[in-house]
């Protein structure tokens, strides 16, 4: 069992509900935002294939739980989150931000509208804290926003034949995208109460299913158990993160940080312009406004290498110095077999779908072209 540690000393790292499970899958880890985490079992372009062509199972427990409570809640949470909750019924979740005043991105987050006294928000693991302080400071004496991070686990069943995994344990699968619904899983621990939500992060129709911290391994072991019947497998980190670059999917500390704000990561369409109030909505107004100075854009390599991020984006025949961007995530795309990035390129550079540009791998120059995202086409 191989372990990496990127300078993250092991004990300081958090463990999830269901560490033993992985261990005895032969995962490798690695640290990620302050947990440790399986990076791949049998390989991620192997984890990556099962969830493009069958079905693979993710356990993400280190995301973020949380839960504004009180008269009003929604209300609350719609006066601070970017997205515009009133668009949404009890039963549905959001994509949304938590914005800075300058308009960057503290988080992205999925709020889950229970009713309107309560929503539930799964941020991002390592911004948890963070998002929890801002809304807490800006919470009126009636409203409750709790830190639920070792409540729950959280494992997404990703893939084309998820639907028949869930329906195979008893789940319900027939709810709109973004919707979800509360059931019971029966397992060989008895009946474990679960939040099933159709979302996911692999750009496949998939499901996260949210059991509670203790009974997280009785569910993993049931819903792995019918991933293997209907021939998937567990996956990693690794997959993850080649499944949501192929998509395009942001990830916050890469494509959204507290200095990249959501129109130039191209993700406006989670801001709701008409509000009147949100966190950093004065800001982004302005920027809206006036155009952004950089924007996010798909690369594909057109040559032999693979772009990483913080690799630095030139223009064709451009000065070695001549900087127009870099990337903020690169991998090699199993799906294309070839390699891809998300890169932020200044507007000033001019570039649009079709150019052509280069990228700069360990002193490499490596071609690209500029592409629209996704890479490869969603079946949400």
């Amino acid at each position: 069992m191989g372990r990496a540690q990127y300078g993250v000393p092991m004990t300081d790292l958090l463990a999830g509900p269901i560490a033993d499970r992985h261990a005895a899958l032969g995962a490798s880890f690695a640290a990620f935002g302050g947990w440790d985490m399986p990076v791949s079992y049998a390989g991620t372009v192997a984890e990556h294939t099962a969830v493009r062509e069958a079905v693979g199972i993710f356990d993400v427990s280190h995301l973020g739980k949380a839960s504004v409570s009180g008269p009003g809640a929604a209300d609350f949470v719609n006066r601070t989150l970017s997205n515009d909750l009133g668009k949404i019924v009890p039963g549905k979740a959001q994509y949304t931000l938590c914005c800075n005043e300058s308009g960057g991105v503290v988080d992205d987050l999925i709020a889950y509208l229970v009713g309107d006294d309560e929503v539930f928000l799964v941020p991002n693991a390592a911004n948890t804290a963070g998002v929890v302080a801002m809304l807490s400071a800006a919470a009126p004496d009636e409203i409750t926003v709790t830190d639920r991070h070792r409540e729950y686990g959280v494992f997404a069943v990703q893939g084309p034949r998820a639907v028949d995994v869930l329906s195979a344990v008893g789940l319900p699968t027939d709810m709109e995208y973004m919707a979800f619904v509360d059931a019971d899983l029966p397992t060989a621990a008895g009946s474990c109460p679960v939040r099933v939500c159709r979302t996911g992060y692999t750009g496949e129709r998939g499901y996260e299913i949210l059991p509670r911290w203790a009974e997280s391994g009785a569910v993993f072991d049931t819903l792995l158990a019918a991933v293997s019947d209907h021939g998937g497998q567990p996956a990693g980190l690794g997959a993850r993160d080649t499944l949501r670059t192929e998509m395009g999917y942001a990830l916050h500390g890469h494509e959204l940080a507290p200095d990249i704000s959501p129109v130039q990561a191209r993700v406006g369409w989670a801001v709701g312009w008409k509000k009147p109030e949100f966190f950093g909505r004065d800001a982004l107004v302005a920027e809206k406004a006036t155009g952004p100075v950089r924007r996010l854009y798909g690369l594909k390599a057109t040559g032999r290498g693979v772009p990483r991020a913080d690799c630095v984006v030139r223009a064709v025949g451009g000065a070695a110095d001549g900087r127009i961007g870099h990337c903020t995530s690169g991998t090699f795309s199993p799906s294309l077999k070839q390699g891809i990035a998300l890169a932020l390129i200044d507007t000033a550079a001019g570039v649009e779908v079709g150019s052509e540009v280069v990228v700069d791998v360990r002193g490499r120059d490596l071609p690209c072209e500029v592409v629209a995202l996704p890479f490869v086409a969603s079946h949400v």
